[in-house]
């Protein structure tokens, strides 16, 4: 059995009637909308985002969910669709999952309309429900995704990212997210109790892991074949990289600073940075980082009963730092 499918056990039933509230969730009387958001829904990724609420909501509640943990997750989707439609059009991508995005198929503008609109859907179903508890998480985490965003941008133009600020890129742009699904399904079922903040950093922890594992994919692995070296392509400081930087000679960062910003597309050069940051244990640290965020992940879920919910998030954490794409 696949792991994802395993994962997905203990909460099955709610995923197949949370597709279904969250095709309802989408609905519009305009039907250009319905055409593009059907679309969207049959390319769905693996959905482990309202995993996460339903497992978290289990988890806490000795197996219990209610409607706001349904309302929850279909916001999280939501949400998080509007953003990845958005993304789409600022890095001017034509594919996600293998298939064409939207803004390749219907354009930009309606593309960033189509975002706007599901966001204004997830907003409303958390309001016309009186789920503001819910509702702030969801805000404090679009918030903090636009932020890291710009965050990011801002500093790749000077590639003067310290370690402390890498982190707080990460943590913004990736695992606020999956903080926000955590806290959510906590939220859902108890609301105003420790377990809303204790899962939220924990859904923090896995963020963080998940994104390092990320920045690892690009300097390749055997298992992973080719590296790709895209980030520093695209002049993105990444863990494996900032280690370096800051540990080795000052000749040597001048050559490392001079090959991303000014022979970021030369294919040579890049492998030579590559093979530069490997040989100078770039990769090493960012593995050990990572591996420290997976452990604080996994002593959290030590203060909640056993339970098939418990053993699903574990074998989650461990899925984000070993998979192999």
């Amino acid at each position: 059995m696949k792991v994802i499918s395993q994962i997905k056990l203990p909460v099955e039933k709610e995923m197949e009637l949370f597709e279904k509230k969250f095709f309802e969730s989408m609905s519009s009387k305009v039907a250009l909308l319905n055409r593009i958001t059907h679309y969207i829904v049959n390319r769905k990724g693996k959905q482990m985002r309202p995993m996460f609420v339903f497992l978290v909501a289990k988890m806490v509640s000795e197996g219990n969910v209610n409607e706001r943990t349904y309302r929850g997750a279909s916001v999280i989707e939501l949400i998080h669709t509007a953003t990845l439609v958005h993304d789409d059009v600022v890095d001017d991508s034509n594919r996600r999952r293998g298939f064409f995005s939207i803004n390749a198929l219907w354009k930009n503008k309606i593309a960033v309309l189509v975002g706007d609109y599901l966001l204004s859907k997830g907003l409303l179903l958390s309001i016309d429900n009186n789920d503001f508890d819910l509702l702030k998480i969801i805000s404090v985490a679009v918030r903090e995704m636009s932020e890291g965003e710009l965050l990011q941008i801002e500093k790749a133009r000077r590639l003067d990212i310290t370690e402390a600020v890498y982190y707080d890129i990460i943590r913004q742009k990736t695992a606020t997210l999956i903080a926000a699904c955590c806290s959510l399904g906590a939220a859902s079922v108890n609301p105003e109790s420790p377990d809303v903040a204790k899962m939220r950093r924990f859904g923090e922890l896995i963020g963080m892991a998940f994104q390092i594992k990320d920045d690892l994919f690009d300097y390749g692995t055997e298992k992973i074949g080719k590296p790709t070296g895209i980030d520093i392509k695209e002049q993105k400081m990444t863990l494996p990289l900032i280690y370096t930087l800051n540990t080795v000679s000052e000749k040597d960062q001048k050559w490392l600073i001079n090959s991303v910003k000014n022979h970021n597309k030369d294919r040579k050069r890049v492998r030579e940075v590559i093979d530069f940051v490997k040989d100078n244990g770039g990769l090493d640290y960012a593995v050990k980082r990572m591996k420290e965020f997976q452990k604080e992940a996994l002593l959290l879920l030590q203060d909640y009963p056993e339970s098939e919910y418990r053993d699903s998030l574990e074998l989650m954490v461990n899925y984000v730092i070993e998979r192999k794409k």
